[in-house]
């Protein structure tokens, strides 16, 4: 009998990829989709960087790399988090990974026991719930809906905490929002942990540089919380570099030692090549980095005015990441044909399959009722995209 193991079997699959994956199948038959469903940067690693990893083949940099990482790549991220953020780290405290996600699945395995509970504001990235599942804790979704921005408050917090809370995981700027919590937000989110010794925060900050506001806020500022604070970040989005797959961590001492112990029995260092085209990204010329967010800036005001020109759609004007995400309950119960319109899901599809635009369902983000775009594409495609959206949601009845 095959029968995976029943930890397997209790995650459900992304279906950010699921998604993107459906839209690549219409492809190869042929049909013209925009995909607007994945969340990584069009543009390509800048040249600086990618010189970097050339040098790195050529000096054979070919070996076994240290579990957490090259020392040289933990000073640089030290130096990034103190110049950028003012926050003083050591390199023992900085844990590097094969991307972001392993980070965040390193620091939800190193502190979750089954049984303990996680807090969850949603909308929430795909992946938190299914890592908290993998750990046997307990998920705790606290929902914030598009009348608030998208973000919890310090009650809303404060009612969700019992005494088996372990965890919070923050997002900010938000994956699938866009949304970004205000220094005084936080400082209302740290001052209720503050009140439970016992509870730890991953602070999500992959999208830091992606930022329409003028400065990016981390929770790990408030000393009241920030021996419990686990900072997530990465080169992913800033410098498009997802396919290069380096995370790092900074944390407390204990918690950077568990996570290095662990990766040490699963994965190992992450890759010598990308780790030395991730230290050119932190220590070389950041103008990039500013260049590709005015892009995303630019999308996000031409995608928002386009969408608030669909019936129905409820739209925020979201500060940051590449992200918009409409409320479409409007359209839930109508038809087409046949073929009705009950949920969020069932939407994506029929955008997907009728208008040949890849969207995901909000269902995956713990936010049915919405769907999520992406905006990591060229004018002209968001441009046909919206169009597409408009006269194909129009024939729903």
């Amino acid at each position: 009998m095959n029968q995976v193991s029943e930890r397997l079997a209790s995650l459900s699959p992304s279906q950010t990829l699921a998604m993107s994956q459906k839209s690549n199948e219409l492809k190869a038959q042929g049909v013209d989709v925009i995909n607007l469903s994945v969340g990584e940067p069009d543009f390509f690693t800048p040249s600086h960087i990618k010189d970097a990893a050339k040098k790195a083949i050529d000096d054979n940099f070919s070996f076994y790399s240290p579990v957490p990482g090259f020392m040289d790549l933990r000073k640089a991220i030290c130096e990034k988090l103190k110049k950028e953020n003012g926050l003083d780290y050591t390199p023992e405290q900085i844990v590097v990974s094969g991307g972001a996600k392993q980070s965040i699945c390193n620091a939800v395995l190193s502190l979750v026991n089954p049984g303990d509970e996680v807090i969850i504001p949603a909308p929430a990235w795909v992946s938190y719930v299914e890592m908290v599942k993998l750990a046997e804790g307990k998920n705790v979704v606290v929902n914030a809906g598009i009348e608030q921005d998208f973000k919890i408050t310090p009650e809303q917090l404060e009612s969700a905490i019992t005494p088996k809370t372990k965890l919070i995981i923050l997002c900010s700027p938000s994956n699938p929002t866009g949304s970004i919590y205000s220094k005084e937000e936080l400082k209302g989110l740290a001052d209720v942990l503050a009140k439970h010794s016992g509870i730890f925060v991953i602070s999500d900050e992959i999208y830091e540089h992606i930022n329409y506001i003028g400065g990016h806020q981390s929770i790990a500022q408030f000393e009241n919380v920030r021996d419990r604070v686990i900072i997530i970040n990465g080169v992913s989005k800033a410098y498009a570099m997802t396919g290069w797959r380096i995370g790092f961590m900074a944390a407390p001492v204990w918690i950077a030692k568990a996570c290095n112990k662990l990766q040490g029995q699963y994965t190992s260092g992450a890759s010598s090549i990308a780790q030395k085209a991730s230290t050119a990204a932190f220590a070389g010329d950041q103008a990039c980095v500013e260049e590709m967010r005015q892009a995303f800036e630019r999308r996000r005001d031409l995608v928002v005015k386009l969408a608030k020109e669909i019936p129905g759609f409820k739209v925020n004007n979201p500060q940051g990441a590449f992200y918009l995400f409409p409320e479409v309950s409007y359209y839930l119960g109508k038809s087409y044909g046949d073929r009705k319109i009950n949920t969020s899901g069932d939407l994506a599809m029929f955008l997907l399959e009728e208008g040949h635009v890849a969207t995901v369902d909000g269902d995956a983000f713990c936010a049915p009722g919405y769907i999520r775009f992406s905006y990591a594409t060229s004018d002209e495609n968001l441009k046909e995209a919206m169009h597409r959206i408009k006269e194909t949601l129009a024939k729903l009845k």
